[in-house]
């Protein structure tokens, strides 16, 4: 392919993202791996050059372009080999028009933006939600240790106790030790999570919001397979990927529990103030991993929010009726809204004295309410926030 038809390719590409991001649709990986599945004459080098285009005009546009071209022309200014490529040839885009608009620039759509502000993320703290990602690997202590571990590329140590950075792009699927389940994908800032909890041998801990098991497997691991661990969601399909990836992991789950949305405590009524712990990684605007999954701030509307937090509410009321007397409940999001994470936990106190904060210990963060704050600016992480909460 062309440098011109590459750019046309994204510019087509982006109208695709854009719509779905209005409509609900699939995500922007999703439609790129479809895109390279039916269009087989694009090489690898050209699959690389259009991720990066595609993913470099979404980074660059605030609110929701009008179309893939006004995102691509927003990528174009200020790199005159870009926009030279907007010349009318063959399979390229159409020559630049006089006084053709670009796509605003921004961190996010306005009322967004504004939220993060007055959340405390603005400036370089906001900036760097759209930075590019690190590839983050927690080594899996039930079968070797971050000290030992030989791995086919060098990989330096992070703050999480099993946790190591490699280079972007790094193909880690491809290696035995992620086949043998020696080494799992996951940020650093998810790691600390997982710490938080402080999920000890013998005990019984409950991930409640547990998805395709990321933080279970963590937490299996932290408890050297010996307690009763139990991974809920209400999510079938997230849920049935936990069995695969528990097995090749050497992870010992207790039970999976599928939930029926509005009616969870019925199928969890043998745990009601039973738990030691119970982890609420509750479901958020996800606007502390927009630096992998930057076209999500499209999706996301005031009303949605407003949803989120009432979900969220109800989650922390369901963990608080699991959790035995003198037992924790850990709180976390993957937000930087004050709505989705120090809000919440300050009207949940409000509302059960007979609770109280007990911030998390963690080598890395920032207080923000009565919890802890991680962000990709200040701890090199994903955004976070974590609140542990204990019963009287």
């Amino acid at each position: 392919m062309t440098p011109a038809a590459r750019v046309q390719s994204a510019i087509e590409l982006l109208d695709s993202i854009i719509e779905a991001a209005r409509a609900k649709g699939a995500p922007a990986d999703r439609i790129l791996a479809e895109w390279f599945r039916g269009n087989r004459f694009a090489g690898s080098k050209d699959r690389r050059a259009i991720r990066e285009l595609v993913y470099g005009a979404i980074r660059a546009c605030g609110p929701v372009p009008a179309s893939g071209r006004a995102a691509m022309l927003r990528l174009a200014e200020g790199d005159p080999a870009l926009e030279a490529l907007f010349d009318g040839s063959p399979y390229g885009p159409a020559a630049l028009r006089a006084g053709e608009p670009a796509a605003e620039a921004g961190i996010a759509p306005e009322w967004l933006e504004s939220a993060l502000a007055a959340s405390g993320i603005a400036g370089p703290e906001a900036a760097a939600l759209l930075d590019r990602a690190p590839l983050d690997l927690r080594v899996n202590t039930l079968k070797a240790s971050r000290e030992t571990i030989e791995l086919p590329a060098e990989a330096q140590p992070i703050e999480a106790r099993g946790g190591l950075r490699l280079a972007q792009a790094t193909a880690v699927e491809q290696w035995d030790a992620y086949r043998d389940g020696v080494i799992e994908v996951q940020d650093g800032g998810s790691q600390l999570a997982c710490e938080a909890v402080a999920a000890r041998a013998g005990e019984t801990v409950i991930d409640l919001c547990a998805g395709a098991g990321g933080k279970t497997l963590a937490l299996a691991a932290a408890m050297n397979n010996a307690g009763t661990l139990v991974a809920a969601d209400t999510d079938r399909g997230r849920l049935s990927r936990l069995a695969p990836r528990t097995a090749r992991a050497g992870a010992l789950v207790a039970e999976t529990v599928l939930l029926n949305p509005g009616r969870e405590l019925e199928a969890l009524a043998r745990w009601r103030g039973q738990a030691d712990a119970v982890l609420v990684d509750a479901p958020c605007s996800g606007s502390g991993t927009w630096r992998r999954n930057p076209e999500a701030r499209w999706r996301l509307t005031s009303p949605d929010l407003d949803k989120l937090v009432n979900i969220q509410a109800r989650l922390l009321e369901i963990a608080a009726d699991l959790v035995r007397p003198g037992g924790r409940l850990i709180y976390v999001v993957c937000s930087l809204l004050d709505a989705e994470g120090p809000a919440q936990v300050t009207a949940f106190l409000a509302s059960h004295p007979g609770w109280r904060s007990d911030p998390p210990r963690l080598p890395v963060g920032i207080p923000r309410g009565t919890g802890l704050r991680l962000t990709p600016f200040h701890d090199g992480t994903d955004g976070f926030f974590i609140a542990r909460l204990e019963k009287a």
